[in-house]
């Protein structure tokens, strides 16, 4: 029982409008949906949001429509100039998933900065101090507040040399050592993994260390229900902050509700610095606004499996929803079950972004196609340096593996000067398209850019087009049946029914601002009626499936994005020959010819999505 004759009040961040949004469902929530309850929480007395960074600075564009800049303006606008607002950036890939050159970081800070940002948490997943230093110095230059953080895990395996007190400790002596201006740290625990008695100790050692004007912060999860405990432990161990949310999203995968939090500190000393019973208010509100929305029990519900699978709810409530939308959400528990395999493999980096993503895909690669059979790129490069050094070396041979795969060498220099310089390109990408080549757009394109990826599909390119690709998690809506009725005297004749997708052009108008998108509508029963369409008009276009040509399908049951085509039409190709790719789990799948043949007709275009039902081409 934690216990102090001398009252402390315990500071508290909002994480509803960022991680609450993050862990719930990727991020993709409209800002309409969620703006109203954050300005009725900043009136109800909240000082302290997180709002921005992670997954919610590429949701937005990835997935809504949504200028990010715009939307973080819009939430400083919503809770006044007084208000602090911090986003969450991975040091050497900033908001992305990939790294990025010192000058991108650098202005993404100035970005940050422009639009409302005034803390910003900056984690190393590798835990590399150097990264850390060099990452952390323009968030200081952009003038925000730095919140330095060790990234904490419990480690699926046994292991007395990493993720231990004494390990996390020693990050922060040479943290402190380093002499780079520290406004707080920040122990981040992911997954909600670590241990409480790991957290206090760690608590209490950083703090003999830290000038005592130096705040000490903890964020965790509750994924396996313990986050309530290690709250406890840590604020008795001298943790000054910590980070807490209110339902709908509380709990499962997100943070405790902040009404959990203030009883359990009943009569210990401890309080917090907000009205916890102002929450029923802001519950009441997001149930109203996010009434639509479909909240999966996967990230919903706590889950004791995650301490073997320390995967962090940012990434579980997406990947779920990405797996259920390709169809193979039946895979997660033998996806769970390979997680200790890739982590030790891979030397024990900690689970958080975009080490969780590595994780998660490189255990998916190895259940879809064999253990080491195909190499995720993220996984490969960290586990060759690209990424800064791992706690523990990964595995000799599945850094032999990932060396051939990938067709690179084992790195041992810096992660930011080994970093594509994608300013250049992301403004030539901007000109060609005749786009307005400012800071904003530049950092669009470029934080979007990803290896291997066509300009095409890059989500900044669609967005300032016109074409962002719209995926928002609402709740399905069932078709009402029509009541019975007598037959009527004459049947008029049915209007012309399409055969196949119909694209279109959409134009929204909101608040002043007017966004053009492409749709494409697939009526239901198309393959259906094409078939009969075919069988009634000779004259008409054959079936893609027609008896004397092989269809290619994707291998997904669901429905993912076509992001390359390798092949022409009279092109001959060898069974096995891969002849488009397909993206899903934000990954990069070949799709090979399944018979020797001639490409007969090719059915989609990069960036149509399609599942299993469409054919991609079709071979004679």
């Amino acid at each position: 029982m934690i216990l102090t004759k001398t009252p402390k009040t315990i500071r508290m961040m909002f994480t509803p409008f960022r991680d609450g949004l993050q862990s719930s469902f990727g991020g993709k929530v409209r800002l309409q949906d969620f703006l109203p309850a954050m300005k009725a929480s900043a009136e109800a007395g909240i000082r302290h949001f997180e709002f921005g960074g992670g997954a919610r600075y590429q949701a937005p564009y990835f997935y809504l429509g949504e200028d990010p800049f715009d939307t973080m303006q819009k939430m400083r606008d919503a809770v006044g100039p007084e208000i602090d607002l911090q986003i969450l950036t991975r040091s050497v890939s900033g908001v992305t998933l990939t790294t990025q050159s010192i000058e991108g970081l650098q202005l993404q800070a100035r970005l940050m900065k422009q639009h409302g940002t005034t803390w910003d948490r900056n984690f190393d997943y590798m835990n590399d101090v150097d990264n850390l230093i060099k990452t952390g110095q323009p968030i200081v230059d952009a003038g925000m507040h730095h919140q330095v953080c060790i990234a904490l895990m419990g480690l699926p395996f046994k292991s007395d040399k990493v993720h231990t007190a004494e390990f996390y400790t020693n990050i922060g002596k040479k943290l402190l050592d380093s002499g780079m201006h520290i406004d707080s740290i920040c122990l981040k625990d992911a997954s909600g993994t670590c241990d409480p008695k790991t957290i206090y100790d760690t608590a209490v050692a950083l703090r003999k260390m830290m000038p005592p004007e130096m705040l000490l912060w903890l964020h965790t999860h509750d994924t396996a229900s313990m986050a309530v405990a290690c709250y406890m432990a840590g604020i008795q161990g001298g943790v000054d902050g910590i980070d807490l949310t209110v339902r709908p999203m509380a709990s499962g995968t997100v943070q405790p509700d902040v009404r959990s939090m203030a009883h359990a500190l009943k009569g210990t000393g401890y309080s917090l610095d907000v009205d916890h019973t102002k929450m029923t208010i802001i519950e009441d509100m997001l149930n109203e606004l996010m009434k639509n929305y479909n909240f999966n029990p996967t990230t919903t519900t706590a889950d004791a499996r995650v301490i073997g699978f320390p995967m962090p709810g940012g990434a579980i409530g997406p990947n779920v929803h990405m797996m259920e939308k390709a169809g193979i959400l039946n895979k997660y528990g033998d996806v769970l079950a390979e997680f200790p395999v890739v982590v030790e493999a891979g030397g024990a980096w900690t689970s958080v972004t975009p080490g969780s993503q590595q994780y998660w895909l490189q255990a998916f690669n190895n259940v879809m196609y064999g253990r080491w059979k195909k190499i995720d790129a993220g996984y490969g490069r960290a586990v060759l340096g690209y990424y800064g050094k791992t706690p523990l070396p990964p595995d000799p041979e599945v850094v032999k593996i990932a060396s051939e795969q990938l067709e690179l060498k084992v790195f041992t220099g810096d992660p930011l000067e080994a970093a594509p310089k994608n300013i250049g390109p992301a403004q030539e990408a901007l000109r060609e398209r005749g786009l307005e080549v400012n800071d904003r757009n530049t950092f669009l394109v470029l934080a979007a850019m990803v290896p291997g990826k066509k300009m095409e599909l890059n989500e900044g390119i669609r967005l300032l087009t016109g074409n962002a690709k719209i995926d928002v998690p609402l709740k399905k809506k069932e078709e009402p049946k029509p009541d019975a009725a007598p037959a009527p005297a004459a049947v008029p004749a049915a209007p012309a029914v399409p055969s196949g997708p119909v694209t279109t052009r959409c134009v929204v108008a909101e608040g002043g601002t007017t966004r053009t998108f492409t749709v494409t509508l697939e009526p239901i029963g198309a393959q259906a009626a094409s078939a009969s369409v075919a069988t009634a008009a000779p004259a008409a276009a054959p079936a893609p499936a027609a008896a004397n040509g092989t269809p290619v399908h994707s291998t997904f049951a669901g429905f993912v994005e076509v992001v390359d085509i390798m092949v022409k039409v009279g092109e001959t190709v060898p069974r096995g020959h891969v002849v488009a790719a397909v993206e899903a789990m934000k990954a990069r799948h070949d799709i090979k010819a399944p018979i020797d043949g001639r490409v007969a007709e090719i059915h989609v275009r990069i960036g149509d999505e399609i599942d299993s039902s469409k054919p991609i081409l079709t071979l004679s």
